[in-house]
């Protein structure tokens, strides 16, 4: 079956950089366009990027276009996010996803920004 498994959060400072990673076992990952989310406990869960199958095209959502980088490894199966010039209201739970909802996704790694 699909599992996804992040990894990579932490407590930044802001300004900083962290770079998530997200394995991903169970399915045609190199035949799958891969999400990420975040989200925030109270609020609902906010799409951040997504990238296509062979990993030509990208997306971002405005609030980190600029600043965050998704990359895939295709032989590896591993799905990235390169996060830089972090800001405090990128706190949040961050999780990878095979789907436009993030109905199906993994654990979450935790991000915390703070001085």
């Amino acid at each position: 079956q699909v599992q996804l498994v992040e990894s990579g959060g932490g407590l930044a400072q802001p300004g900083g950089s962290l770079r998530l990673s997200c394995a991903a076992s169970g399915f045609a990952f190199n035949k799958t366009w891969m999400y990420w989310f975040r989200q925030v406990p109270g609020k609902a869960l906010e799409w951040v990027s997504r990238i296509t199958q062979g990993g030509r095209f990208k997306y971002y959502a405005d609030s980190v276009k600029g600043r965050f980088t998704v990359v895939r490894d295709n032989a590896r199966n591993i799905l990235y996010l390169q996060m830089d010039s972090l800001k405090f209201e990128d706190t949040a739970v961050y999780y990878c996803s095979t789907d436009d909802r993030g109905a199906t996704r993994g654990q979450g790694t935790q991000v915390t920004v703070s001085s």
